[in-house]
């Protein structure tokens, strides 16, 4: 990718399913999309991948990240047997589940999910096997590249400049939305511009 700036800017928005402060943050980029003349292009990371060596998670977490590989591989089988245009609605169907929903049984949730877009439901055989991790790990990887290691979900970039986040709740709607993408691609545009961050003090609001 390259910061080359164009017209129509090309949003390129990496999310792990199972986070929920990636789901805020794409329903932000629902709305930016429905009043910005933008390219939104989807793609999966994976927060599994991202601390699989660390050492000193606790234990709820590390469950959640045993847990996590799951969805995302799901969602990278469909996509390389499929193509990339099921990445956003098995998304949307997973994370309405999950996040709104409330809902941890995994296992149903992406049986649901694959029924609801229409594709075979053998594809939830990959949830449990490394059969795609390569190109999982591939995604991962470029997204990541953008940002660094020491991040997290979801990373957005424009026109090839990326960052962690934004991270917000509730996600902003309307012309708010809309301003807050401008501000984002105003600081993309910023060469040698890293970080804005502060400590949250509520948790996602759906």
């Amino acid at each position: 990718m390259t910061s080359t700036p164009t017209a129509r800017p090309v949003v390129d928005f990496w999310f792990d399913p199972a986070c929920p402060w990636a789901w805020m943050t794409s329903r932000w980029m629902d709305e930016v999309s429905a009043i910005r003349d933008v390219d939104v292009r989807w793609h999966v990371m994976s927060l599994s991948v991202l601390n699989e060596k660390k050492d000193d998670l606790p234990q709820r977490y590390r469950d959640l990240m045993d847990d996590s590989w799951g969805p995302v591989r799901v969602i990278v089988a469909a996509a390389r047997d499929h193509g990339d245009q099921v990445i956003k609605p098995l998304y949307d169907a997973m994370g309405t589940r999950r996040h709104p929903g409330g809902r941890t049984d995994t296992a149903a949730i992406i049986a649901e999910s694959l029924a609801e877009v229409g594709l075979p439901a053998e594809l939830a055989d990959v949830a449990g096997s490394d059969e795609v991790d390569a190109l999982l790990r591939e995604s991962h990887g470029e997204g990541i590249a953008l940002v660094g290691d020491d991040v997290g979900t979801p990373v957005v970039a424009i026109d090839g400049v990326g960052f962690f986040g934004p991270v917000m709740t509730p996600a902003p709607t309307g012309d708010a939305a809309g301003r807050l993408f401008d501000g984002l691609a105003l600081v993309t545009s910023v060469p040698g511009f890293y970080e804005l961050k502060r400590s949250r003090t509520a948790g996602p609001s759906f």
